[in-house]
């Protein structure tokens, strides 16, 4: 009985209680049993670790209509600030980082493998090749100079003359997502399926670098696309980590909770039924304005997928 009343505290309401720092009899415990993502209930502990909701099975022929979109979402817009938050330590609210960071991290550790180089989702990316991807060594013209009359650089040299650009957390400030809407009509219902999720950044192979009049290259301040992650497989490293709630700190909310229920603030820069091929700045170049109208008239369509659904 005590094992099922421990199961429905975790599970009621579809949120996972935090550890709150009003039960924990020390510090030390209350930072350990979050560290280990347990709680103490009476005399009881229990594991918090959840499992996201799966996605039920669709069947292509129970899709009435259907469109791909590609998002930007800048973490700049207020309403998109909690996936930049970053407090990693935090001692009375559970510990958040940024999901940029979250999502590197676990690449990088193997917790999440289908990691891409681009949008296709072809080229597959291993922790190296995402590291080498956020950090360019380069040593200057002396020490060149030094190597090539037989002398290996000393360590004060290599220091002086080593310049290391990396692409820090704090410069990734652009997200992008990848997903479907479509209708289900087994249901009769409009659904939104996120597939995948990239991070934007200055590159550091140019960074740093200038052209023969000693002026930054053209497109240094451009972002790319870091790296993408396949979003089924990244759930469960999102559903156990938490964004910055500042309505209640006691109560913890998810990354997949926030991108599946879509609280963010995005523009579509390409869809599968736009009205060329490509991105919306390729078949509308150098017209801001026109792109953000183009933007708005996918979103009018998705809603439009919905009211249409009623007339079949």
């Amino acid at each position: 009985m005590k094992k099922y009343i421990s199961s429905l505290l975790v599970l009621v309401s579809g949120f996972v209680f935090s550890q709150t720092i009003l039960n924990a009899s020390s510090p030390e415990e209350f930072r350990r049993m979050r560290d280990e993502n347990k709680q103490k209930v009476g005399d009881t502990v229990i594991d918090k670790t959840v499992k996201p909701l799966e996605y039920g099975f669709v069947d292509d022929k129970d899709i009435l209509k259907s469109m791909f979109v590609w998002e930007i979402i800048d973490m700049n817009d207020k309403i998109n600030q909690p996936f930049y938050y970053d407090n990693p330590d935090g001692l009375l609210s559970s510990p958040t980082r940024s999901l940029y960071q979250l999502l590197l991290d676990a690449a990088i550790s193997g917790k999440i493998a289908e990691v891409y180089d681009d949008e296709n989702f072809v080229t597959k990316l291993t922790p190296e090749g995402i590291q080498k991807r956020l950090e360019s060594v380069r040593i200057s013209d002396a020490a060149i100079d030094i190597l090539n009359t037989g002398r290996q650089l000393t360590e004060d040299e290599k220091k002086q003359y080593t310049d290391i650009f990396k692409t820090t957390t704090d410069k990734v400030k652009v997200l992008k997502i990848m997903g479907m809407w479509f209708i289900d009509k087994r249901d009769g219902q409009m659904k939104y399926r996120p597939l995948g999720i990239a991070a934007m950044g200055p590159d550091p192979a140019v960074q740093g670098r200038t052209g023969p009049n000693g002026e930054p290259l053209a497109g240094a301040d451009e972002l790319i696309d870091l790296f993408w992650i396949y979003y089924p497989t990244a759930r469960e490293v999102l559903a156990n980590n938490y964004v910055f709630n500042k309505k209640n700190s006691a109560a913890d909310l998810s990354f997949d909770d926030l991108i599946n229920a879509r609280r963010f603030s995005s523009i579509i820069y390409k869809s599968s039924s736009g009205l060329g091929d490509g991105t919306i700045k390729d078949y509308i170049p150098r017209n801001a304005d026109e792109q953000l109208e183009e933007s708005d008239r996918i979103k009018e369509q998705i809603l439009e997928m919905e009211n249409e659904m009623w007339n079949y």
